[in-house]
């Protein structure tokens, strides 16, 4: 009776299982996974914040400049990206970057957001940490749609922070986009900064410890014994933050600004219906100090401000890239040293520590502790005086100022995607100043010191510049929207407005899932049906029978035997 009673218990429970699991199925195939909903205005009459429709100019342009980019240890760190393999074809990235003075334009009609169509930003700074750039608080920004009849002007204030001074800050920003002409509105962004001064670069961090290097004796722990400040301040050289930009690596001052703009522009020989991108970054700059406030001291004066136009037609046969070279003339007390131009954009100048072999030679008892730039050393009463060859042989040269001018990078490239056309971009920059360490400051140093030596110990920009022009084949399409025909009144039904075309290649057909709640449902109903699973796997297994163990026989012969 027991066996019986078993296996009909066998026999209910598979269909029984089964038919749950059928009627559980039907409600969790009608279960729809909610998804982020599109954000909505938030006030009576903006627009969109995104919309569907395209304009019909397509257009994808930049344009960006600044007064001053502070890199610390350039090019030392790889570039991160979320996406795998993708690191390996981004440049490496600086430890620290920061850039004051920033005026950015951009126009993009491919973006998801209607109100990111232009934008036109004046930023006091940016900063960027290992290639992550936070935003900074402070910029002056216009954006469109809407659009802006007036452009937007405010005084900037500069952060404070031990390695950047900046005075008199101003800004200016403004965007345009027309709803139904899109970018045909001329200008589209325009924004700028002008300063009064600026100065970078009051010390370098990432020079090797003053201390350690000293201890450790020999040659270069004599000669810093000498000096009044450390190597980070390169031997009581930069003094510290000053108005004026004395004590500092590089400062400018007089008529200092930037200009960004993004427009359109007629296209040679074409159509009045058809338009080309252009991108412009302008720089203006009077004079340029390096170690101003010293003997030692460079001038360096700009006879020619730099320009970068960047133009896009859809075409590369007649896209181009135009950059006016600054040339540059670097003086010491009103002596020409050198120029820089398009035919020489290099200059290396060599900074030394005198040792004290130096003062045994006749006529340089008297030179003062401090460093030497170039061939030229201080003495102790504030004059200079140039270095014989054999006192440039009593000279421990530990580093290099490179100056460097016209860096220009350009691309080009024929795309199909958002949309078919060409893409051309270039990068400029008026002045680098580096500092580099010499192959003799890493041969002087304590091994534990000279392994962490980096070849760049900082870059300091002036005037970095950049343009990017996107235009689709055939140029910007800025011809007349199509008005709706008129009702007569012959008809008074009004036709229903057509349905948007399914399956378009630029809407997404389900929206992200931002939130790990989205994955509850389901987990739910995938719980459930494993749970059934177990349930009819259990049911289903046969009953083994018990087995009742034998019983134990006593020993014929006991242990005790």
């Amino acid at each position: 009776m027991r066996r019986k009673r078993h296996r009909r218990a066998h026999v209910f429970a598979l269909p029984t299982a089964a038919s749950l699991l059928v009627l559980l199925a039907a409600p969790a195939a009608a279960q729809t996974v909610p998804t982020t909903p599109p954000p909505v205005p938030a006030e009576e009459g903006q627009p969109p914040i995104s919309s569907e429709t395209k304009p019909p100019g397509r257009i994808m342009a930049e344009a960006g400049t600044a007064l001053g980019v502070l890199r610390l240890l350039p090019e030392a760190m790889e570039a991160d990206a979320t996406m795998p393999g993708w690191a390996a074809d981004l440049p490496k990235q600086s430890v620290l970057e920061g850039g004051i003075g920033l005026s950015y334009a951009r126009a993009d009609s491919e973006s998801q957001f209607a109100y990111e169509r232009s934008v036109a930003e004046a930023s006091p700074a940016g900063l960027s940490v290992a290639g992550h750039s936070p935003q900074t608080p402070g910029s002056a920004v216009q954006t469109a749609l809407p659009d802006n009849d007036k452009a937007l002007s405010t005084g900037l204030e500069g952060p404070d922070n031990p390695l950047v001074n900046v005075s008199a800050l101003h800004g200016r920003a403004h965007a345009r986009w027309d709803e139904a002409l899109g970018p045909c509105v001329g200008t589209i962004a325009d924004a700028g900064t002008s300063a009064a001064s600026l100065s970078l670069v009051n010390a370098i961090p990432t020079m090797p410890d003053t201390s350690r290097a000293a201890a450790a004796g020999g040659e270069l722990g004599e000669a810093l014994e000498q000096l009044p400040g450390s190597l980070a301040n390169l031997g009581g050289l930069l003094s510290g933050t000053k108005s004026d930009g004395t004590g500092s690596l590089v400062s400018v001052d007089k008529a200092l600004s930037t200009r960004s703009v993004v427009r359109l522009v007629d296209l040679e020989g074409g159509s009045a219906e058809r338009k080309a991108v252009e991108a412009i970054s302008t720089l203006q700059a009077g004079r340029i100090d390096i170690l101003k406030g010293t003997p030692l001291g460079l001038t360096v004066k700009v006879a020619a401000q730099p320009t970068l136009r960047v133009v896009s037609t859809g075409d590369a046969e007649t896209s181009t890239v135009d950059y006016t070279a600054p040339v540059l003339t670097v003086e010491r007390n009103g002596k020409t040293l050198f120029t820089l131009d398009a035919a020489n954009p290099t200059a290396d100048i060599p900074v030394g520590l005198p040792s004290p072999e130096l003062r045994t030679l006749p006529g340089y008892e008297d030179v003062a502790d401090a460093p030497v730039i170039g061939e030229v050393a201080e003495r102790a009463d504030g004059a200079v005086t140039t270095l014989s060859d054999d006192a440039a042989k009593r000279v421990l040269d530990i580093g290099v100022l490179r100056l460097s001018i016209a860096e220009l990078d350009e691309r080009a490239e024929t795309v199909t995607t958002p949309f078919a056309g060409h893409r051309v971009s270039a990068l400029a920059r008026m002045l680098d100043v580096r500092v580099l360490p010499t192959e003799r400051l890493k041969n002087l140093l304590p091994d534990d010191l000279a392994a962490t030596l980096p070849s760049a110990l900082a870059q300091v920009s002036v005037g970095e510049q950049s343009a990017n022009a996107y235009a689709p084949e055939g140029g910007v399409d800025c011809s007349a929207p199509v008005q709706p025909v008129a009702n007569d009144g012959a008809n008074d039904t009004a036709a229903p407005p057509a349905a948007p075309p399914a399956n378009r290649s630029d809407v997404p057909t389900v929206l992200a899932h931002t939130n790990a709640a989205y994955s509850a449902v389901p987990l739910f109903w995938t719980g459930t049906a494993l749970l059934l699973v177990g349930v009819v796997l259990v049911a289903a297994l046969p009953n083994r029978p018990h087995r009742v163990p034998a019983p134990v026989r006593p020993s014929p012969r006991p242990r005790g035997e």
